[in-house]
Formats: C-alpha cells, structure tokens, sequence
C-alpha cells in the first residue's frame, strides 16, 4: 500500500496582514479537499507542519483546521515540525499513515505566518534552527553567507553565478499567479550591491535571499487501491528523509552531505538517475543553496553547480529546469508550508496542470526540501502511472 495525491490546495504567498494563521490553514485545505471531492467528515487523519517558534503566539495550531468543518470533529490531527522542512515531514507522516494501514484518506496542510514580527523578529525566531552551542547569535542569512565565503574559497568567486540564480528564478514566478514576487529583476541589479539591493551578509545580497512570506498549501491523499475514484493521482516513486549533524562544525560546508545521499537514495529506489528527471523544485532559501544543490542532486561534480547555469541546462527552457514555480526565492518561503507546496507544484507539473508554469511533457518531477544549513533533507520522486 502507498499514497497518492489526489487533491491539492495553495494560497497565494506574500504579506497577508488580513489572514490568520488560521485562516490560511483552512483556506488551503478546503480547496484541496473540495478538488478530491471529498467532504470533511471522509478525512481519517490530519497532519500540519508549521515551524512557528514564536512567529505567532498559536503554538498549539494543528486543531485549527476544524474550524473549518464540523465534519473534522474528533479526527486525529498532528503538528509536525522539522525546521524549514516541516511542511514535508508533515506529507511524509501522512504517506506513512497510509502505508502502515492505520489510514486511507489523510489531509496534510503546511503553514506560516510570518508577518507577525518585524524582520529583526523573524531572524530571530529562525535562528531557533541553528546549533545553539556553537552558533547562537548567528542569524540564517550569515550562516549561509559564511557558506558561501568557504565556498568561494575553495572553488573561486560566484557572485555572478548567484546573481544570475536569482534572476532565473524571479523570470520563472512571472508565470506563477500564486508568487509574492512576480518582478523581472536584472543580472546588473542582482549582482551590484546597491541601496536597492545592499550586503546582507557577505558575499549575500538582499537578491540572495528568500522571502518573508505569509501563506499555506495542502494535500489530499488516498490509499493507491482508490486512486481510481480522482481525476488525478500522483504517486511517489522514490522518496528518501536524511539527517545530518546539526553542528555545522562536524561537516564540510563547502557541499550539502545530506541532501547527496537523500537525492541517491530517492533515485536508488525509483531506479532512476538525474538524467530521467524532467524538473525540480529545490529549496533555494538563498541563492548559495540552490547553487549546492545542483551539485547534490547530481547534475555537476562538486565546485561546478555554475556550469548548469552557464550551458542553461536548469532554466526554463533547459533539459532540467529548477524552480519553475520561482522557488523560495521569488515565490515566497512561508517556512512551514514550504515542503507542501513544492508537492503542490511539482504534483500540477506531471499532471500537466500548472498552467504557464508547465513543461510540456513532465512526467518525473523531483521535489527537494531542507531544514536547517543542510540539516533536514526531504527528497520526492513524483509521477502519474500511465
């Protein structure tokens, strides 16, 4: 017994000051429940992931969703939290409800609303991610510009390469209706600091850098014996969770570990490579990331991610474009629902509904989320069996 993704639903991303926590859990579930069609009351479980720590005082959010329906009344409901990746464990616990037998028809919601703090607030509370011991003081966007130093150390400057990251994926969210930011930004923008676009922590420029974002996505899913029954079911071929050390001193920061092996054994159990992969949504939290992951995933031996910038092999219109959707970067990274809305994405590409986002043809699209500087790494193979 497996999942299927049979119903799926999204807001759109940005700062939503007239939406509560609340209000953004229930909106994404009724429409991906109303697309299953299905009713509240056919719900065996529910799963929410949600980071929060302190972004919003609703520290106990995973009955919230009820709110919507009294048809959810006494379902079992869990929040899930793996720092940016919680919104793909939450999917994973639910797959695995599934297949353990213990339900058949589950609801899984990924959530945030960051708009609550200040940015100095949200930095903070992010830094909750972080090694403590060793790190405490130290916000995301500085350990991923230490990063990027060590990076450009070792394997010569990228400013350029990341500028042009950046760009892609603000070209990209121009075909996504439900992205914070749908604005074409140029290479001479993105790659000169400015008043517009300063050193946030060097090498890192504000075009680096995710966004603080309020909004949610959900999945319905479903035993595959009744995937029959939806006009659309989307399968896991190969899905892999892999752990590191959370001290970043215990790893080498010039490359994700992690995510190598979560990418290797996703593939190893779809038996598939990288070169069978038709698109992907990566978790570029800042532009460095994405760079690394092309790396990780295979599509460049270590120190050479530029070359698939370079040859357009990860554009649009390349053999394997990368965040079509705008990614992190342009779409938006309300930091619980990330990992749900990337199956969202992803599970609209092999159905050929993603509109002008769509790649004529997908049937394999990969989905790669990440918690933490490389710490919690989520890696999804999904498909349409034809």
């Amino acid at each position: 017994m497996d999942a299927k993704i049979v119903g799926w639903g999204h807001t759109p991303f940005g700062v939503r000051k007239e939406k509560t926590i609340e209000c953004l859990i229930q909106e994404a579930a009724a429409e991906a429940i109303e697309m299953a069609g299905l009713q509240p009351g056919d719900i065996d479980a529910i799963w929410l992931g949600h980071f929060n720590n302190g972004m919003v005082p609703d520290a106990f959010a995973s009955s919230l969703v009820l709110g919507l329906d009294d048809g959810f009344r006494f379902k079992p409901a869990t929040r899930v939290e793996n720092a940016c990746a919680s919104g793909s464990a939450a999917v994973y616990a639910a797959r695995d409800a599934i297949r353990a037998g213990s339900a058949r028809r589950v609801l899984v919601i990924g959530a945030e609303k960051m708009t609550e703090l200040d940015t100095k607030g949200v930095t903070e509370a992010l830094a909750g991610a972080s090694y403590s011991v060793e790190e405490a003081g130290v916000s995301f966007p500085q350990i991923f510009g230490k990063i990027a130093a060590g990076y450009f150390q070792k394997y010569g400057d990228h400013s350029e390469v990341l500028a042009r990251i950046a760009v892609k994926n603000h070209q990209n969210a121009l075909a996504n209706p439900l992205a914070q930011m749908r604005r074409d930004v140029t290479f001479e923008f993105c790659n000169e600091p400015s008043d517009k676009n300063p050193m946030i922590a060097p090498p890192l420029r504000l075009t680096d850098c995710s966004l603080i974002t309020d909004g949610a996505a959900a999945l319905v899913m479903v035993a595959d014996d009744m995937a029959g029954e939806f006009d659309h079911a989307v399968g896991f071929r190969g899905a892999a969770q892999v752990n590191d050390f959370l001290p970043m001193s215990r790893r080498d920061m010039t490359e994700l570990t992690g995510a190598r092996r979560a990418f290797q054994m996703a593939y190893d159990e779809a038996g598939v490579t990288v070169d069978d992969i038709d698109l992907a949504e990566v978790h570029d939290c800042f532009t460095m990331a994405e760079l690394m992951i092309y790396e990780a995933m295979g599509l460049a031996p270590k120190g050479r991610g530029a070359e698939r910038i370079a040859d357009g092999t990860v554009m649009a219109d390349g053999r394997l474009p990368i965040n079509l959707s705008g990614g992190l970067k342009a779409k938006g990274h309300p930091v619980g629902a990330t990992g749900v809305s990337m199956h969202v994405m992803a599970a609209k590409q092999v159905t050929g509904t993603a509109g002008d986002m769509q790649k004529d043809g997908a049937e394999l699209a990969c989905v790669f989320n990440m918690g933490g500087s490389g710490v919690a790494n989520y890696c999804s193979l999904l498909e349409v069996e034809r």
